[in-house]
């Protein structure tokens, strides 16, 4: 997450459609400048090969950010088979290559098949988990090669979209901390050639689409009442959650800091509100009192 003294108090959720060849940090500014933002963040990087869903979270939404890592995804993906490369994708130094052997559709569906489900992954050298306090990505551009432990992740489902001699395209719906790089890679391992990711689009990330998405240059020919019409509000990601509705009483007391006994709530987190305004989250406890775990300041309140 972002910060800068200047700038307005801005509010909510906004899914960019990220352009292809800039970072997800780079497009953040510049969609944060066209909001004049003063707090801004995104919830998980994309490559700068990939484009597609991006959700940036501005003010208060960045405090749902980090549960937002945590939501499934989608991609189409193109690989390119044959080709090896040090960053798992098109944009790195070539390593090797192979003659891709004659595939057949059956040959690829069993492929296919053994990495749907739960499976183990080893994350790529070029990504942002850290070893020994530094990210993999530096000590891959120092030319060092460190062990990873293989992850257990889950590939929901793996459809062929199409295939020709040297390329396949496929659309992928995975859990948190898959890399789609490492799938490309061992999916070529197991047809005996290797493979590369091409071209890769993020098409869904939890409950968000891409239909719903907008391009830099589509915000920047609106105003700034089509860009606030443009976000979701923060509570969005958390719908799934039970709501508590709160006396004007009661928020003041959960906005210092108190818990309060509540009638008719079962144990586990819940949204907060009052007058229909987002207060933050609470946990149900046992013994029916609710206790503030993270409190949101949408009006803007002094603290």
């Amino acid at each position: 997450m972002s910060k800068r003294k200047s700038g307005r108090n801005v509010h909510g959720i906004l899914l960019l459609d990220k352009r292809l060849g800039v970072s997800s940090n780079k497009a953040l500014q510049e969609v944060r400048r066209l909001f004049d933002a003063n707090k801004a963040g995104h919830t998980g990087s994309l490559d700068p090969l990939a484009t597609g869903l991006l959700p940036l979270c501005f003010g208060e939404a960045t405090k749902v950010s980090a549960l937002m890592l945590d939501d499934d995804k989608r991609y189409e993906v193109l690989i390119q088979l044959g080709v090896m490369t040090d960053t798992g994708d098109a944009e790195g130094r070539i390593l090797e290559t192979r003659p891709v052997p004659e595939l057949s559709l059956d040959d690829i569906k069993a492929c296919l098949k053994k990495f749907t489900g739960e499976i183990d992954q080893v994350p790529p050298m070029y990504s942002a988990l850290k070893h020994h306090g530094k990210k993999l990505y530096e000590l891959a551009r120092a030319g060092e090669t460190v062990e990873r432990k293989a992850r257990r992740i889950a590939i929901y489902d793996l459809q062929l979209l199409s295939f020709s001699k040297d390329q396949l395209a496929l659309d992928v719906r995975c859990s948190k901390g898959t890399y789609i790089r490492s799938l490309a890679e061992d999916i070529g391992h197991e047809l005996g050639c290797g493979g590369t990711v091409k071209q890769l689009r993020r098409l869904e990330a939890g409950q968000f689409v891409i239909e719903n998405a907008r391009t830099l240059e589509q915000l920047s020919e609106m105003d700034e009442q089509e860009l606030q019409q443009c976000l979701i509000d923060v509570d969005k990601p958390l719908e799934s959650l039970p709501a508590v509705q709160l006396s004007e009483s009661e928020a003041i007391r959960i906005k210092q800091g108190q818990a309060l006994q509540i009638k008719e709530a079962l144990p586990g987190m819940v949204r907060m509100y009052h007058a229909r305004v987002f207060l933050g989250l609470g946990e149900m406890l046992l013994d029916g009192k609710l206790a503030p775990k993270k409190l949101f300041n949408l009006n803007d309140e002094p603290a």
